[in-house]
């Protein structure tokens, strides 16, 4: 049965609404929130014997045909539309392009601030842009206090890592470019070579000598005392620290010894007849003591060492996007890789749709597990084959480069090229950062990489690149050149 009414809400009168009393109240409901936007729950609605329930029986509330009822209650909020319309990312202004395609600042990945020239100082500002995109880093800085200084290290040390933590902290929270004023100061009055000035102006300086006075720092102020050992870790050693075994053979007697050694960096020796980065490498490893000394004897001859390096600038030598180092491990460092490497290949089928057949017999090799601070042999830091479920492979990717465009190291201009990472969660593990640098060409290495976008960091103006720009960088003209590449270890 179908009975008309109207309803009054407010200063409104709705004429001829029908009530279908064969429903229940809460379907009429529903019909003045059609006309009124007052939810269900909200409306309170008069009729005989009180207010209407939404179960209520329509016989007994005496509903007359033409009657009118009163209706309280308040209405939803009118959506509006928007005030401005939809934006398109080729529509923004550039830097903003360079925040959204990086992720949210608490992931710990990449940045999108660029940093102001001070007056020469490009060769500072492409080391930290680089050393920023290191999240382990960032978070041993970040655990760094200002009452964190220990007796060994002295006060410039000390403030200068302070300078570093927050400069990283003040690049993740913003957007528009940032003055490394207080860094700076500080480096300048730690190492005085920065501060050289010509004309009343400061000098360009060499991005490489920041770049190792800076590790050097760092090394020496985030350190952490092991219980189980004498010797203090540190947060730098552990992400840059390359150990190998140096072998010194004597000819004539045919006695040999063995020397461990750890460094941050390894240099690629660059020559008319090295024109890529694995050549080089391989070379400065295999080198002979007489051949440092020939050397250091045509140097003594008057030879035009100024020359030779400004050439070493032009000469082209080529680097990969992914670096294997399994050449230049030794036979036991092999066996050792062999396990991680193989379950990286059968991760990588998966991915590809191959089927991988699992023999269970038949050429196992046994996982590689490494005790903390044993010797690895060539090529890799100590103690970093294995740390928890983690274990590298000995393959690497780039992930940032610092490139030159001038004449010799000491003019022209640095910037950083840096991949920003795009994927999920990030895997915290030992890296490895081999720094590479003309005229001997820098290498770095560090954990987990994944497909990403790269950020030209041209002092306070990032731009984003394609990847296909960054192997265009291998020198052999007045083009920006490879200085100093970083490269991130793969991990099973």
């Amino acid at each position: 049965m179908t009975v008309v009414f109207s309803v009054k809400w407010q200063k409104e009168v709705f004429q001829a609404v029908e009530i279908d009393t064969s429903q229940p109240p809460l379907v009429f409901k529903c019909q003045l929130y059609a006309l009124t936007g007052v939810p269900p729950e909200r409306q309170k609605i008069m009729v005989k014997g009180g207010l209407l329930k939404d179960d209520a029986d329509w016989a007994t509330l005496g509903i007359k045909e033409g009657q009118k009822l009163m209706m309280m209650g308040t209405a939803d909020e009118i959506v509006k539309a928007p005030e401005k319309g939809p934006v398109f990312m080729e529509d923004l202004p550039e830097e903003e392009q360079v925040v959204a395609v990086m992720p949210a600042p608490e992931c710990s990945y990449g940045h999108s601030a660029g940093l102001y020239n001070l007056g020469n100082t490009c060769y500072m500002n492409s080391t930290l842009q680089c050393l920023h995109s290191v999240p382990e880093l960032k978070s041993a800085l970040l655990s760094y206090t200002n009452s964190g200084r220990n007796t060994e290290l002295d006060q410039y040390s000390h403030l200068l890592t302070v300078a570093t933590r927050d400069l990283f902290s003040e690049l993740d929270k913003n957007v528009k470019p940032v003055a490394p004023l207080q860094f700076l100061s500080i480096l300048r009055k730690k190492y005085p070579q920065f501060a050289q000035q010509h004309n009343g102006s400061y000098m360009q300086q060499d991005a490489e000598e920041c770049w190792t006075q800076l590790m050097y720092t760092l090394s020496q102020s985030l350190r952490s005392t092991d219980s189980d050992s004498s010797e203090a870790l540190t947060a730098v050693k552990t992400l840059f620290g390359i150990g190998f075994v140096n072998r010194v053979f004597c000819a004539e007697s045919g006695e040999e010894s063995f020397e461990n050694e750890s460094v941050y960096a390894l240099k690629c020796h660059i020559s008319q007849e090295i024109n890529h980065l694995h050549e080089g490498l391989k070379c400065v490893l295999n080198r002979s003591i007489c051949s440092l000394l020939l050397e250091k004897r045509d140097k003594s001859k008057g030879e035009d060492i100024e020359g030779n390096m400004q050439h070493s600038f032009f000469n082209k030598v080529d680097y990969p996007l992914e670096l294997d180092v399994y050449d230049f491990c030794s036979d036991e460092l092999r066996q050792k890789l062999q396990a991680p490497r193989q379950a990286l290949r059968e991760l990588e089928d998966v991915k590809l749709g191959i089927k991988v057949e699992n023999n269970k017999k038949e050429n196992k090799v046994d996982a590689p597990k490494l005790k903390e601070g044993s010797s690895n042999e060539i090529g890799e830091p100590s103690g970093v084959i294995e740390r928890g479920k983690v274990q590298l492979t000995g393959i690497y990717d780039l992930v940032a480069v610092l490139t030159h465009k001038g004449r010799s190291a000491d003019s022209g201009h640095y910037v950083a090229w840096v991949k920003q990472d795009t994927g999920a969660s990030f895997k915290p593990t030992s890296s490895l950062f081999w720094h590479i640098y003309l005229p001997f060409f820098n290498l770095i290495i560090h954990g987990e990489t994944r497909t990403g976008k790269w950020i030209l960091f041209d002092d306070d103006n990032p731009s984003t690149q394609r990847e296909e720009d960054i192997t265009k960088l291998s020198g052999g003209g007045d083009w920006h050149m490879a200085y100093i590449c970083m490269y991130k270890a793969r991990v099973v």
